[in-house]
């Protein structure tokens, strides 16, 4: 009981946006987790590539505020493996991420 409670008073406890801030960027992880399986031509690669830089730039703020919202890192952290993911799979099927045959041509005599 002293463990919740002490949690429950934290400073990034469920009394501050500290803990419900990262709760509910979650839902961004879900919606990411839920388009793996849509065909790359329904995703949006400047979408995105948005939620790429403001992943990066959020767990930046987390690691720097002070008390560290490791929270927020986490689900950041998160949200960025999937969101990179995802825009990997926009690029491969715009044709972006295509190896190209560098075969040199046969001469023949």
């Amino acid at each position: 009981m002293s463990f919740f409670r002490t949690f429950l008073n934290s400073p990034v406890g469920p009394k501050t946006t500290h803990f419900w801030g990262p709760v509910a960027n979650w839902g961004f992880v879900a919606a990411a987790m839920a388009d793996i399986e849509k065909p790359p031509e329904m995703l949006s690669g400047n979408m995105t590539g948005v939620m790429c830089v403001y992943s990066a730039l959020c767990m930046r703020f987390a690691w720097m505020v002070r008390p560290r919202n490791y929270l927020l890192l986490v689900c950041h952290a998160s949200n960025e493996t999937v969101q990179l993911y995802q825009l990997s799979r926009w690029a491969k099927g715009q044709g972006y991420l295509q190896l190209k045959d560098n075969k040199t041509p046969s001469t023949s005599l």
